[in-house]
């Protein structure tokens, strides 16, 4: 750079468009081409020179989203044209009705424009309605939907928005409005709220209301910490031919616009298109809660007109909620195989996302305690991955004053044995290895498909094996004859026969998955498979050492002292000579063959909480189709936790480690 011609005003002007572009790339086009370290230099350094020159700072400089002071209250403005609502349209047949109606009115004025109507799809975000308004291409006012109205100013706070361009990237004269959706992504979500329970703050119940929680902050500086995104649907001004190419004007102006976006559809396409984008409901990273369906031609919707609150070329089909308010009627308690009590959620039936929810695991007391929940709440329950259903906070809102904490019982609910703490975990555990729920709880882990593969004795079968008498640990199972089934109630000498074949072709059990049936706290499929591996024979499995057990690359410390804990176990130790001697036999492992050149290789990974799109399974396979390594526990070694929503307590033994925490976006990204 030549000093002596050095023209500060050239050089604020330069970096304002360079970051301003680099700002487009990344939240606009997904297709960033500096590093975050390269742009916090140009940031810094175009900081450094307004700082020297404050007479020289534009509106659309990217230092100017964060720098407007606190205000005293939210200004009303009226809306130039009424946000309107849309009406809903709930499932295939609605959506058909909504089509006949369009139809039925062109027909009234042009009955040959009534056959050629098509559509343009894209989602519906759940989230908060915002116009945004433009004068000659500069950012000037942003507008809340209100009473639909009116609307309150919240401009400051929106500038905080990095997906929202200050500057159109377009000249464009006079004024525009861009109307779209300001939505809270789910992971800032889950962060947001683990932050405010961690401040004793109420955490927010959906990210909806974060959002709008979020924008309603009279500091700009607390709204610009809530990573908020955008996405344009509709502009008002500027002129086009069709909606569809209205949003891909918005997008070269700057905004981002639905990722899922189709056009030219017949109303066979739009109902292929909804069921498409429910199938993909779970992989976007905010929340979706239908689709968007619009009649493309501008002049088809100025035929079709508006009702009072609502046009009649636009209808939102709306998916199976996802999530609903109930009430929480009862904490009941758990025990497991491996003796922890575990509270769970007694619900007022309730449909969410298709299918009636009445329980749902609460995880811990502490989980309980951080949601602040209380027997007799309205609490908002949630589908998580739209599968596992899921308490997710209390509705404060609506207390009477009748709700009651609930207290953590201090015995066993089954046993009446006292309970400890676990050290150093949230969990608390009957102790007592003669508990009844254990036990059960042990057999039908032994019996999964995963394990020994008893076809037949689910946990109804268990339960009544277990009230007569005839097992009490898995070894009994063996010892089972079809004379002594037939006598149980509602078994008929079939029915016993079949029970009785299933049990005896377990027998034949290969080894990885003889160690994940005997149940060993901390080691699930993936540990099993690595100790088999390593073994080989039962009899090298049964000598291992805590030594010998750290040295194998997917075993953390923590895991290789229960692993050693319970081979040194002398009640355990005699089930499993038990089970020999009845006639188990233990196929010896043959080691898998493993590639070693993919992107992940000597990369050791461990999975936390729900990903967006792949089951814990398909992530496991995934990271192992790649080279690497999936452990059950993080470790020294672990080169990374890949983390979903609802983590566990591996979070913290994570950063505890210093192990980098990392999401499903982030992993795929790495292998390309």
């Amino acid at each position: 750079m030549n000093l002596t011609s050095y023209d500060p005003r050239e050089r604020i002007g330069a970096l304002v468009q360079e970051l301003n572009e680099h700002a487009y790339r990344y939240y606009v086009l997904a297709q960033p081409t500096i590093s975050d370290a390269a742009y916090d230099r140009l940031y810094r350094e175009l900081e450094s020179l307004e700082a020297q020159h404050p007479e020289l700072i534009v509106p659309d400089s990217p230092t100017q989203r964060v720098g407007a002071a606190p205000i005293v209250a939210f200004e009303t403005v009226r809306h130039r044209e009424p946000m309107l609502s849309l009406n809903n349209a709930m499932d295939s047949s609605e959506i058909r009705e909504f089509h006949e109606q369009v139809v039925r009115f062109i027909e009234r004025s042009d009955p040959e424009k009534a056959s050629s109507v098509n559509y343009t799809a894209e989602l519906k975000f759940d989230g908060v309605a915002l116009s945004l308004h433009y004068e000659d291409g500069l950012l000037v006012q942003a507008l809340t939907r209100g009473d639909g109205e009116s609307g309150e100013n919240v401009l400051a706070q929106i500038k905080t928005v990095r997906s929202i361009p200050l500057r159109l990237r377009e000249e464009q004269s006079g004024p525009i409005e861009v109307r779209g959706e300001i939505v809270f992504p789910r992971d800032a979500f889950e962060r947001l709220n683990d932050e405010r329970l961690a401040a004793g703050e109420s955490p927010f119940a959906n990210p909806r209301n974060a959002a709008s929680g979020s924008l309603r902050q009279l500091n700009p500086a607390i709204t610009a910490e809530r990573k908020l995104a955008f996405f344009a649907y509709g502009v008002i001004g500027g002129g086009s031919n069709g909606h569809y190419e209205t949003l891909l004007q918005a997008q070269r102006w700057g905004f981002p616009i639905s990722p899922f976006l189709r056009t030219g559809l017949s109303i066979d396409g739009v109902i292929a298109a909804y069921q498409e984008a429910e199938s993909l409901r779970m992989t976007f990273p905010f929340d979706i809660d239908g689709l968007v369906i619009k009649v493309d031609s501008p002049t088809l919707q100025g035929v079709l007109g508006t009702r009072q609150r609502s046009p009649r070329w636009a209808v939102a089909c709306k998916f199976p909620p996802i999530e609903e308010h109930t009430i929480l009627r009862d904490i009941a308690v758990q025990v497991g195989r491996t003796g922890v009590l575990t509270p769970v959620a007694i619900l007022d039936p309730v449909r969410v996302g298709g299918v009636t929810v009445s329980r749902a695991t609460l995880h811990n007391l502490d989980e309980i305690k951080r949601k602040g929940l209380l027997i007799g709440d309205t609490v908002v329950v949630r589908r998580q991955g739209d599968v596992i259903p899921a308490v997710v906070a209390p509705v404060v809102a609506a207390r009477s004053g009748s709700e009651r904490p609930f207290s953590f019982p201090e015995r066993c609910p089954v046993c009446d044995s006292l309970v400890v703490r676990d050290k150093d975990y949230a969990a608390i555990r009957c102790i007592n290895r003669s508990c009844a729920a254990q036990s059960a709880a042990r057999i039908l882990h032994y019996a999964k498909r995963e394990a020994a593969d008893i076809e037949g004795l689910g946990e109804k079968m268990v339960a009544l094996l277990m009230e007569h008498g005839l097992i009490t640990d898995i070894s009994s199972l063996y010892q089972l004859t079809a004379d002594r089934l037939e006598s149980l109630p509602r078994m008929g000498a079939l029915s016993s026969r079949n029970l009785i074949a299933a049990i005896e072709k377990s027998k034949d059990i290969p080894l990885a998955r003889f160690i994940f049936a005997l149940g060993i706290r901390h080691v699930g499929e993936r540990t099993a498979q690595s100790l088999a591996d390593h073994c080989r024979e039962l009899s090298k499995f049964l000598s291992l050492t805590v030594d010998e057990l750290v040295a194998i690359p997917d075993i953390g410390e923590e895991t290789a002292i229960t692993i050693a804990e319970y081979l040194a176990d002398p009640v355990e130790k005699e089930l499993i000579d038990r089970l020999l001697s009845l006639g188990l036999r233990i196929v010896p492992s043959t080691p898998p063959q493993t590639t070693t050149h993919g992107p992940l290789a000597g990369l050791t990974f461990v999975i936390t909480g729900t990903l967006p799109s792949l089951s814990r399974s398909e992530a496991e396979q995934f990271i192992r189709n790649n080279s690497g390594t999936v452990s059950s526990s993080v470790s020294k070694r672990t080169s990374y936790l890949l983390a979903g929503t609802e983590p566990g307590s591996k979070i913290k033994k994570a950063q505890d480690l210093g192990v980098k925490i990392i999401d499903e976006e982030m992993l795929r990204q790495m292998v390309g």
